[in-house]
């Protein structure tokens, strides 16, 4: 395929530049697009992917958009399935959130941002998905991995824990809203990737964000009062378990990664495993990175070491 293709014509010049940034888990491609001046993504969905799907993809693509949060949709390409949006360039989301001073007005602005999202519409025929579902093929292919002995048995704990009732309505949940997919960039927080969203639980993006962002409980409290407009006091037993559970479901894809980029796994003690906090400092000094083996092996471990602990 010529990339310049899935342009609109208004970008296609010979100074035009067009670079991988990376390929998703779905089999997206995923583009820089340099042309007038101006940054674009361009993002070509996989071949395997129907076209209705991926037309739902668009239209809540653009739905979010005009929400304010998510990237502006500048054109969109049925034949070639492919998409083009603003590029938001972060401006320091992470330092805003280690910065005291800086702190609570993240948090907040996450809570907001969050609320936003859950009050989008749900598409029509949209049907919840039960997100332990969601990795239950997949550790069954892991069952000949070397997987350590302590984070089996926490993934398993988390399989066979009956889930708290369900204190609140279905919405429409982002469902991935982990650091890289959060943009700040100086006025607006953005989330990108929307590939995931669907109906869930409100709890579910809420914990996913307490957990990748290593948020203690009173932080978390502070997020979910955001979102509610409301004071919270004290962690629902439901938002709890919903951090168990995105640390099991992604400590087992990033299981699954890990071996089929060629890991071959091992034993440690819980003790020995690397801590979030570890993997993102890492990750930021550029000694560890998520496209490696050993990297998604890291992170695997860092998710599931947290199990306990929440």
């Amino acid at each position: 395929m010529v990339l310049e293709a899935c342009l609109p014509t208004h970008l296609r010049a010979p100074s035009t530049t067009v670079a991988r940034i990376t390929r998703g888990l779905s089999g997206a491609g995923v583009y820089r697009v340099e042309a007038g001046g101006q940054v674009y993504v361009l993002k070509i969905g996989a071949d395997t992917e129907s076209l209705d799907a991926w037309r739902d993809r668009v239209a809540l693509q653009r739905l979010a958009a005009q929400a304010g949060v998510a990237p502006r949709v500048v054109h969109h390409d049925e034949v070639r399935r492919a998409v083009v949006s603003e590029y938001v360039a972060d401006r320091g989301f992470m330092a805003r959130l280690a910065t005291p001073l800086t702190r609570d007005a993240a948090v907040d602005q996450l809570g907001h941002l969050m609320r936003r999202v859950h009050a989008l519409p749900l598409p029509d025929g949209a049907v919840w998905q039960d997100p332990r579902d969601a990795f239950a093929a997949v550790w069954v292919g892991l069952a000949d991995f070397a997987m350590p002995t302590f984070a089996r048995a926490a993934i398993d704990r988390v399989r066979a824990e009956p889930p708290p009732p369900r204190e609140r309505p279905l919405v429409l949940s982002h469902n991935d809203p982990n650091p890289s997919n959060l943009v700040f960039d100086g006025e607006r927080q953005l989330l990108l990737d929307w590939d995931a969203a669907g109906p869930n639980d409100p709890f579910y993006d809420l914990a996913a964000l307490a957990l990748f962002l290593c948020m203690d409980d009173a932080t978390a409290a502070r997020l979910i009062a955001a979102h509610d407009v409301a004071p919270a006091t004290a962690l629902p037993a439901r938002f709890r378990y919903m951090r168990r559970l995105v640390a099991a479901v992604c400590g087992t894809m990033a299981f699954h990664l890990a071996r089929r980029a060629g890991h071959r796994g091992g034993e440690l003690r819980g003790d020995d495993a690397p801590t979030l906090l570890g993997v993102h400092a890492s990750m930021s000094a550029g000694t560890l990175s998520l496209t490696t083996a050993d990297g998604l092996w890291a992170f695997a471990l860092a998710l599931v070491q947290t199990i306990g602990a929440i």
